[in-house]
């Protein structure tokens, strides 16, 4: 853990990583090297870019419990999860299924649904969230053909049961996992996600041009071509006529080539957290949040989320719900305060929150000096004592 925390600068009091991750040391030194590779060398810069997008495959493969064929690159979550839904739609014969959404998830995991169906695809329900495994067993019909779920909610850092979900639905239906939350935050069931999707420039901490695509070969099979482009075909430069067949695995659902450099500095990233472990990251992720939730909670705030997740110890990711616990994400508000002072407040002592629905988010990382949790209450007294309570 040493070496992890040694890789990271960023100010103190930073609590956003929920938006934005601060790149490590080694992603800066392989984006700028590769920078100067593309400024002096050529094709060989080409090669070496094609390399190192094999490499990134293999690492992503090993954390994600898959073949690294079942990997590809696209240019941002909300790319994968456009080119799964509609890979999921009417090339694939699925005009006339369903798939089971939250209203309440972040909507990035909702959009590419909806013009999918817009344009012939699944049929989407939205369902009062979280998706639980109760609430998918009450809409579980045979209509459905997929369920859509973001491994950690963006607002509440509620963490979806993907075990549960998957054990539910079978596995002749697909389970999407928008993972931009979750991935190199939490130890995530991945091997539970038929298909799934994450950029790098949150918890990961690799910047933004690439993410991660998933899908594994045991859903290939009822995937249509979607989204693919020319990337994503056999021999579209010589083919005598298009379109031609799609190429195997992830690959066949691209667009277009990848951005190399964002593509090597995702890879160094993904490696950075395998052999740093992605449990020992949680573990850290929770004691620093923690922390801050209950120096918030001693200063008169009320919180919710954190290690016991939305509703604490007895909320849904409670023991015996399916999962393994809460998030990187927690959020505070101060009865009586007006939310927008109390995250003008929070700012002003030199702490980067975000102000949603209400709440303050925190969401610190494993390199979150602990000693933010200080300030953090120094600055809710502050607004609590000039705050009449009703």
């Amino acid at each position: 853990m040493r070496d992890y925390l040694a890789q990271f600068a960023e100010p103190f009091g930073y609590l956003d990583f929920a938006r934005f991750g601060p790149v490590s040391e080694r992603v800066r030194r392989v984006l700028v090297r590769e920078a100067d590779r593309l400024h002096r060398r050529g094709w060989a810069a080409l090669d070496r870019l094609d390399a190192e997008a094999v490499t990134a495959a293999a690492t992503a493969g090993e954390l994600l419990g898959c073949a690294p064929h079942e990997v590809a690159f696209v240019s941002s979550t909300s790319h994968g999860l456009f080119a799964a839904a509609h890979a999921l739609g009417r090339g694939s014969g699925g005009a006339d299924g369903t798939v089971l959404v939250a209203r309440t998830d972040f909507p990035g995991a909702l959009y590419p649904w909806l013009r999918a169906a817009e344009n012939g695809g699944l049929s989407v329900r939205q369902l009062d969230g979280p998706l639980t495994v109760d609430t998918v067993r009450a809409h579980l019909d045979e209509r459905v053909r997929a369920v859509a779920v973001c491994a950690v909610d963006a607002a509440t850092g509620f963490r979806a049961p993907l075990a549960g979900l998957k054990e539910l639905i079978g596995p002749d239906r697909v389970l999407v996992v928008d993972a931009v939350q979750a991935l190199g935050a939490v130890d995530i069931a991945a091997d539970a996600a038929d298909v799934l999707a994450s950029g790098g420039q949150k918890w990961l901490r690799a910047g933004w041009g690439a993410a991660v695509l998933m899908v594994r070969d045991r859903v290939a099979g009822r995937l249509g071509p979607g989204l693919g482009g020319w990337s994503g075909v056999l021999d579209p430069i010589e083919a005598p006529a298009h379109p031609c067949p799609p190429r195997p695995g992830a690959v066949a659902h691209t667009l277009t080539n990848p951005d190399g450099p964002a593509v090597a500095a995702l890879g160094t990233a993904l490696a950075l957290v395998r052999a740093t472990g992605p449990a020992r990251i949680e573990a850290r992720i929770g004691e620093v949040l923690g922390g801050l939730l209950a120096a918030a909670r001693a200063a008169g705030a009320e919180t919710d989320g954190g290690p016991d997740g939305p509703g604490g110890p007895e909320g849904p990711n409670a023991p015996g719900s399916g999962d393994g616990g809460g998030s990187g994400i927690g959020r505070l508000r101060l009865p009586g305060a007006d939310p927008a002072a109390v995250h003008g407040a929070l700012t002003a002592a030199g702490l980067a929150t975000t102000l949603r629905g209400g709440w303050i988010r925190l969401s610190p990382h494993a390199s979150t000096d602990p000693e933010s949790a200080e300030p953090l209450a120094e600055a809710l007294g502050r607004v609590r004592r000039g705050v009449r309570v009703a």
